[in-house]
């Protein structure tokens, strides 16, 4: 009966130890950058947007780090806002794995993408869109 016990433990303890190396696979970097455009919290909703787009659509993606790519580069594509009905523009810059198991046969299994632009707009206030990506 002890000996059940010990090995009983020892499984749960090693599937405890596989759990949190896989939670610890998916932290993603996400290095804050000030802005005078958006605070904070405005930023990290549209970069939960952006993780939300990935995990539906972007099978076999692996995103490694995502951040605010700044406010002249997000007045720069304020166009984008206007095309799409908005008021305000966002942009992303991230980095991301692409797997041999990757969907899109566009992107290039088995390499990094670097520098990748997300682009988010939202009527003021309001919820924040993803509206295109890409280089």
């Amino acid at each position: 009966m002890r000996k059940r016990v010990i090995g009983i433990c020892i499984c749960l303890a090693f599937a405890l130890l596989l759990g949190i190396g896989a939670y610890q696979a998916k932290i993603i970097k996400t290095p804050e950058v000030t802005s005078d455009l958006y605070s904070q919290e405005e930023i990290t909703d549209a970069i939960n947007v952006v993780k939300q787009e990935m995990n539906m659509n972007w099978k076999g993606c692996d995103l490694q780090e995502i951040y605010y790519a700044g406010d002249e580069t997000s007045k720069d594509c304020l166009d984008w806002a206007t095309r799409n009905d908005a008021d305000e523009s966002l942009v992303l810059l991230s980095t991301f794995y692409v797997g041999n198991d990757c969907e899109d046969g566009s992107l290039e299994p088995d390499s990094m993408y670097e520098n990748w632009m997300w682009i988010l707009v939202r009527s003021k206030d309001g919820q924040w869109k993803c509206v295109d990506w890409g280089y």
